[in-house]
């Protein structure tokens, strides 16, 4: 299937639904043919492809530094999220990081430098494909347990999720700035959303918001999956199984040259982080 035979925008209060394709159809236009189409598809890896569940994972993997997000079960917590490194053998021996509705629990650690790694955790060689070598990008481990939600943003990068293990439910919703009612720019939030659930949304309050919502897809990943999540659209995830593993690429893009307040709220908010010593998402880089 082309990218050009996605299913057609629609106005439907229903929103919109996701583009499916399969691996050999994605190969024929490349991660560029995405980009250009500049919207959300949901690719099937070939059955031939067999990634590692977390038991394979924890064995390859134990003793490599990962990044620890700990912050309230509450999607309406308006504060930040508390990180710090720990091994990954050390998430999975403390049930509290695998079980908690209280407070969430997630990993992440860029293995980008380690292609070896890479390719064993998702099953292909992914380095020709998506050139996730540059310093700029990012091949991220994350690991996370049933309930996590990741709050309504959006991201500098043009993205690629792999599901390994577990189902993630995502809501994506087209580019746009103030039809999101984003946070404080100021305060190194301006990549986030008042409205931080697209799923409870008070139309009253947040009016502008109604078209949107009308083009939104309301999926869930599957393992064996991939998302592909274009830049600047927004977007949150909710981990629905016991464990979810996934690895996605940030890749950078000219796009963003197209989307100023994206660029912007991005180069803005970096420096913010790093003068107040938040982190800046930018994950533990394993070195090989």
């Amino acid at each position: 299937m082309a990218v050009a035979d996605a299913v057609p925008e629609s106005n439907g209060t229903a929103g919109v639904e996701v583009t499916r394709m399969s691996f050999d159809a994605f190969m024929a236009v490349g991660p560029q043919g995405l980009y250009k189409a500049d919207r959300p598809v949901v690719i099937e890896l070939p059955s031939s492809v067999q990634g590692l569940g977390r038991d394979e994972v924890v064995a390859r993997l134990a003793e490599m530094n990962v990044t620890l997000f700990t912050e309230p079960g509450d999607k309406n917590h308006p504060g930040r999220w508390e990180t710090r490194d720990i091994k990954l053998r050390e998430f999975f021996a403390d049930e509290r990081h695998l079980t908690s509705a209280d407070t969430w629990h997630r990993v992440v650690s860029n293995i980008r430098s380690s292609p070896a790694d890479v390719n064993a955790v998702i099953g292909f060689d992914a380095q020709e494909l998506f050139g996730y070598g540059n310093s700029l990008y990012a091949a991220n481990l994350w690991i996370s347990h049933r309930g996590v939600f990741t709050k309504n943003h959006f991201d500098e990068f043009e993205n690629f999720n792999i599901a390994l293990e577990g189902r993630k439910r995502f809501i994506i919703a087209p580019p746009g700035v103030r039809d999101y009612y984003p946070r404080s720019v100021l305060r190194g939030l301006g990549d986030k959303s008042q409205v931080v659930d697209l799923d409870d949304v008070d139309l009253k309050r947040f009016p502008r918001l109604a078209d949107k919502l009308a083009r939104r897809r309301d999926f869930v990943l599957e393992p064996g999956h991939m998302l592909y999540l274009p830049l600047g659209w927004w977007h949150q995830a909710e981990s629905l199984d016991e464990m979810n593993i996934n690895v996605n690429f940030w890749l950078k893009s000219k796009k963003i040259l197209h989307r100023p307040h994206v660029l912007g709220v991005a180069l803005y908010t970096y420096a913010y982080r790093r003068f107040k010593g938040v982190y800046s998402y930018r994950p533990t880089e394993v070195n090989s």
